[in-house]
């Protein structure tokens, strides 16, 4: 039987309660993420947050990489003030995960970026992030009620490696966020948009491996595709350094 690729899922560090205790710190992730990995064909390992020099050698124990969604990017890392609805910062996942990425870049594993984590793609490659979305669309529609999910039309750009993968001219996604990207960052293009014009989707431009980051939440719905994406570019990757020299 062939492995399933191993999938690294970054992780929020936050406080829960459980059993006898209350309010302990604990590395936690929604169960729908490793779930879409597994029901894509991969094996799912969650990555708490670490020191940013231990992100290389993470990254040589994987096939493949999800940056997960969760709370809001430190605006000063694109050199910005908070707005006023900015919130929830979490900075230790900031500096790992923006370490998981560069180490992932340097050796080109598979990664995909959801919410946050395309978001956070967009900031490492030098790029910025409107901090409260209605201010300029004018509505709540990509931010999803309490306690749940919203749903709009994305439309993803012809040509693109994402359009390969959804080529219906229109995709019902599932949505919670009140950020998104505002310049676009380095070796990155962009691959879809929201009928608002809103951008819902990047990838990068070289050609440079996979690596595609999506402003909505695949794990929240029942379309396997973008994962199913990752993991093969994780198996293909896995199979290449496999690969017997000589």
């Amino acid at each position: 039987m062939t492995p399933r690729p191993v999938i690294g899922i970054s992780t929020y560090l936050t406080t829960a309660a459980w059993g006898r205790f209350d309010h302990r710190l604990a590395v936690m992730l929604p169960e729908r993420y490793p779930a879409l990995v597994r029901a894509s064909g991969g094996l799912a390992v969650l990555l708490p947050p670490d020191a940013a020099e231990h992100a290389p050698a993470a990254v040589a124990r994987l096939d493949g990489l999800v940056i997960a969604g969760g709370e809001d990017i430190d605006p000063a890392l694109y050199g910005e003030q908070p707005h006023p609805r900015t919130e929830a910062l979490a900075p230790e996942r900031d500096t790992w995960e923006a370490a998981l990425l560069r180490a992932a870049a340097a050796v080109r594993l598979p990664v995909l970026g959801i919410c946050r984590g395309m978001q956070l793609l967009n900031v490492v490659r030098g790029g910025s992030l409107l901090q409260h979305l209605p201010d300029l669309v004018r509505h709540e529609g990509h931010a999803g009620g309490p306690n749940s999910y919203g749903r709009h039309l994305v439309r993803p750009v012809p040509g693109t490696l994402l359009s390969g993968l959804l080529p219906e001219p229109g995709v019902v996604v599932p949505t919670s966020h009140h950020q998104a990207v505002d310049r676009l960052g380095e070796r990155l293009t962009v691959c879809a948009r929201a009928e608002d014009g809103t951008v819902e989707a990047v990838e990068d431009s070289t050609g440079a491996g996979f690596v595609l980051g999506v402003q909505w939440h695949p794990e929240q719905g029942e379309d396997l595709r973008v994962m199913q994406a990752l993991v093969g570019a994780a198996a293909t990757a896995r199979a290449g350094r496999l690969v017997p020299v000589g």
